[in-house]
């Protein structure tokens, strides 16, 4: 059924219906951008659909959050966890331990009936087709409903190149010989990339080394892109002057056009540039923190610029337990400074209560009494340590929301990718932007000692190809943050500003140009 979450209250000029897949980072992009339509366009009517946990962070978010346009909407799609083996309330990846996020994947496919009626129920209620649907690129199905509708369907995506090397991938496999064998190939080209792009078999993630056409991950993946790539266009969470060339550009092989719209960040924090910041407030999408932003920047000030390490593996994502040791041993041994973002071992409940025991003895206590580590459960303001001057590493998953973040603040990564296209991010950062070093790749990764640990931390804080990475990160930041600008009179736009504006005009005006 189709039910507004919150009345217009104004009338709107076109409608927009976004649909995203259950998971914290997709929940955070989506809101970004119907931020960015609603600044560029506020007349246009945006309805979020999704399933009942995501609406309530939905709604979570909205009531602490002024800057929410009032055009803003919210229809819930019924879905049982129970019905596919899930707990209850568990309906978004965080909520999830690792070896069931395939299964939800999967069941978000049950939505199309229902997401089918909502689309009825919205034209028959408001006597007109909505714009355009945008939608996830895993969500592919969408497009046969945009087109029974009569209406256009939009692809979002994050990165341009990890995003591309792992929809490539998924769709070939190629480091298979053939579809039938479980043999690898060694080095491998990828397809609908130049003949020079060539990846090693370590270099991929896990899940994607393993896969085979039967695996049930790959073949759902398969099929969504497949049906995806009918969409009418896509729209890209990235900015094209830090889009990279040569063999690592994508070879186009279709004719549809492509609007990139990043970096989808608050507006309060792309100008930041590494500095001193007073706490902005914007929407969490329904997260509390372990710690607020106001004693991070708290403890922030007492550290010298770029000494401190921040960490966190993102909102799904956690490493093992013995890696864990590792890791804390390995910082400890740097002697840096560092906010942890601590979440249960990835043999754990990642909804459980962090236990200090899967820290080394004694650990806790000498970090509280040097002063050296800040230690934090569950969630961190990361925008506002990110784009805090003490702030010089990252050391982070590599998902593209994040990467997005630490570039636009000038701060260097030390990746360390868990899964999806990271491994991609990672291998982009580190070979052709110069922005980051890999410590590892993969929870299976071979990080035998905290001295691995202390070394990554210490080639990017210390030596002189660490300053040169941090140089580097500071022009993508002013690169990512010209995107954005527009000067007084409108004539003057940075390239994520006119590729929006000429994306709404194109939806409007009922024609997409290819």
């Amino acid at each position: 059924m189709y039910t507004q979450q919150q009345q217009p209250q104004e009338e709107d000029d076109g409608h927009i219906i976004m649909f995203l897949y259950m998971a914290q980072g997709h929940i955070t992009r989506f809101l970004a951008l119907a931020r960015f339509i609603s600044q560029r366009k506020p007349t246009t009517k945006i309805t979020f659909v999704s399933t009942p946990l995501n609406i309530r962070r939905f709604q979570s978010a909205f009531a602490s959050d002024t800057t929410v346009h009032s055009n803003i909407c919210l229809a819930e799609l019924p879905f049982s966890c129970a019905d596919h083996g899930l707990p209850a309330n568990s309906d978004n990846t965080d909520s999830l331990p690792s070896h069931l996020i395939s299964t939800l994947l999967c069941a978000s496919e049950t939505l199309k009936p229902c997401f089918d009626n909502l689309m009825n129920d919205i034209v028959t209620a408001e006597n007109r087709v909505p714009d355009c649907i945008i939608a996830d690129s895993i969500f592919g199905w969408v497009n046969d409903t945009a087109k029974r509708v009569g209406t256009f369907h939009f692809t979002f995506v994050g990165g341009a190149l990890g995003g591309a090397l792992f929809s490539s991938i998924c769709l070939h496999l190629p480091h298979r010989k053939n579809d039938d064998s479980n043999d690898v190939i060694e080095e491998f080209h990828v397809p609908n990339f130049h003949d020079s792009c060539r990846l090693h078999i370590s270099q991929l993630p896990v899940h994607l080394k393993e896969a085979t056409k039967e695996s049930p991950h790959v073949k759902f993946i398969r099929k969504q892109l497949s049906l995806s790539m009918k969409s009418d266009g896509i729209l890209r969470n990235s900015v094209r002057e830090i889009e990279v060339a040569g063999r690592w550009k994508p070879l186009r092989t279709e004719s549809k056009p492509v609007w990139t719209v990043g970096p989808l960040l608050p507006a309060s924090f792309l100008l930041q540039g590494n500095s001193n910041v007073s706490v902005v407030p914007h929407s969490r999408t329904g997260k509390e923190f372990g710690i607020s932003p106001e004693s991070c920047i708290e403890w922030l000030n007492l550290h010298k610029p770029y000494s401190v390490v921040y960490i966190s593996f993102g909102s799904e994502s956690s490493i093992s337990a013995s890696k864990l040791m590792e890791l804390a041993l390995g910082l400890e041994k740097s002697g840096k400074c560092f906010i942890w973002v601590l979440r249960p071992p990835s043999e754990f409940d990642i909804k459980s209560e962090f236990k200090w025991e899967w820290l080394p003895e004694g650990f806790v206590e000498r970090m509280n009494e040097t002063k050296k580590g800040l230690l934090v459960k569950k969630w961190a303001p990361q925008l506002e340590i990110l784009s805090h001057r003490s702030t010089g590493a990252f050391l982070s998953h590599c998902g593209w929301n994040s990467v997005l973040e630490s570039l636009s603040q000038g701060v260097p990564i030390i990746g360390w990718p868990l899964g999806g296209e990271q491994a991609f991010n990672s291998l982009l950062m580190e070979e052709e932007m110069g922005v980051s070093v890999q410590l590892a790749n993969g929870n299976e990764a071979q990080v035998d000692t905290s001295e691995d640990v202390r070394k990554a931390v210490e080639q990017v804080m210390d030596t002189s190809k660490g300053e040169e990475m941090r140089k580097k990160a500071m022009v993508i930041a002013q690169k990512i943050s010209a995107a954005m600008r527009e000067d007084e009179g409108g004539h003057q736009k940075g390239s994520s500003v006119k590729s929006i504006d000429d994306f709404l005009a194109s939806v409007t005006s009922k024609k997409v140009v290819v």
